[in-house]
């Protein structure tokens, strides 16, 4: 009855994901994702960033709430400032696109897997009903 296995599944989902490897799409997010590397300013505020969320977390354990607001304060200058550079503003951009690309193919073979078990039991694609979900309703009016 059943043609394919869980391993053969696996194995195409693998071939697949070697596809998507290829895309513009992700070959866009490692140019992004190098650029951020390679980038001074970049790297700087990211350190400075972590070292401010240790602060934060020492503060915070202490009960230091003055200090920490103004930690936070700092924190969000800094993230702001990191999300103005545009080599980060690519990189965030790439990663939406490389995470809708994911989401297409997720929702692709969900839908096609749904409408071809409702063909393959004689259902109805337009009610998203299968064939014994047919079968059950024409029974109970009979009743």
């Amino acid at each position: 009855m059943a043609k394919y296995t869980k391993d053969d599944i696996i194995a195409r989902a693998r071939e697949l994901a070697r596809m998507i490897a290829e895309t513009e799409e992700v070959d866009f997010f490692k140019r992004a994702e190098a650029q951020i590397n390679e980038n001074e300013k970049v790297r700087a505020t990211i350190s400075n960033i972590k070292g401010l969320q240790k602060q934060a977390v020492n503060l915070q354990h202490f009960g230091k709430k003055e200090a920490l607001k103004k930690t936070e304060d700092k924190l969000e200058a800094l993230q702001n400032e990191l999300d103005e550079i545009p080599v980060v503003q690519e990189f965030k951009q790439s990663q939406i696109e490389v995470n809708e690309l994911l989401q297409m193919v997720a929702n692709t073979i969900s839908n096609t897997v749904t409408d071809e078990v409702i063909l393959s039991t004689g259902g109805d694609l337009l009610s998203g009903e299968t064939g014994s979900q047919i079968k059950n309703s024409d029974c109970s009016h009979h009743q």
